[in-house]
């Protein structure tokens, strides 16, 4: 079973955000990913019409943020502090990537090591300071380009929550095909050879393939759509095209050969 009930502990944290649009496209990307907890330390310009309308479908996140005067008071009861940071620091602190970082929280919760998490996100311009990083168990970092490493910190949340998600789901859920509820049934075996049968017909009728001499541009063929997981509709397509060049093809007059 997955434990996306664990995601309600998480808090997201914004401190001192600038621009109110950002706040209200992080709630959408946490709404996306399961999350709802977001605080907001001493923002900027909030509440505005910009957060609203960046939120779009995420108002019940945004409505429910709590808005606080110190960082303090947004990581009252929180047992577990982690900042972002895409800077290397003077002295080093215990980093992780996304990934890590999330798949270590399932086990932090068995171990009984306390329910409350916080994860921090800085300033659009600067980041964290070194003091709300020395806060910090642990810091994250994305590993983006190094020659342009800034994210937006609405993309930042983004990026987080979804490796949070998919830590927390069950390995059932992560290996579902994509392919449920398809629009057609997968093509037989028989299907398949049948339209194998088909293409070699056509070839040979097109002068594209010689019977006395075809090297292996069947095998070749074969192998090209195997690798495809055909239907049934696209199977009847393909051959509705093999059936339409062998028209095309029987009707054509017949050129004779100039060749001395």
């Amino acid at each position: 079973m997955s434990d996306l009930q664990a995601l309600n502990a998480i808090r997201i944290v914004l401190i001192n955000t600038s621009h109110p649009g950002n706040i209200g496209a992080a709630a959408r990307a946490m709404k996306n990913m399961g999350l709802s907890k977001l605080y907001l330390v001493q923002p900027k310009h909030y509440p505005a019409d910009d957060a609203v309308f960046r939120a779009a479908s995420a108002l019940d996140v945004l409505d429910t943020a709590v808005v606080c005067d110190s960082l303090d008071e947004a990581l009252a009861g929180v047992d577990l502090i982690v900042g972002t940071s895409a800077r290397s620091r003077r002295i080093p602190w215990p980093l992780q990537p996304p990934r890590d970082f999330a798949e270590s929280l399932p086990g932090f919760a068995a171990q009984g090591r306390g329910r409350e998490v916080a994860i921090l996100f800085g300033r659009e311009d600067r980041g964290l300071t070194n003091d709300e990083l020395q806060r910090c168990s642990a810091h994250i970092h994305i590993p983006s380009n190094k020659e342009y490493s800034s994210l937006n910190i609405a993309m930042a949340v983004q990026l987080i929550c979804y490796e949070l998600r998919v830590a927390h789901l069950a390995p059932a859920e992560l290996s579902a095909e994509p392919t449920d509820g398809w629009d057609s049934p997968w093509a037989t075996d028989e299907d398949k050879q049948r339209f194998y049968v088909h293409l070699e017909q056509t070839l040979v009728e097109l002068d594209f393939l010689d019977p006395a001499a075809p090297r292996q541009l069947m095998t070749r063929l074969r192998r090209l759509f195997g690798r495809v997981d055909l239907d049934q509709m696209e199977v009847n397509i393909l051959r509705g095209i093999l059936t339409a060049a062998q028209s095309k093809s029987r009707a054509a007059p017949h050129k004779p050969d100039t060749k001395q």
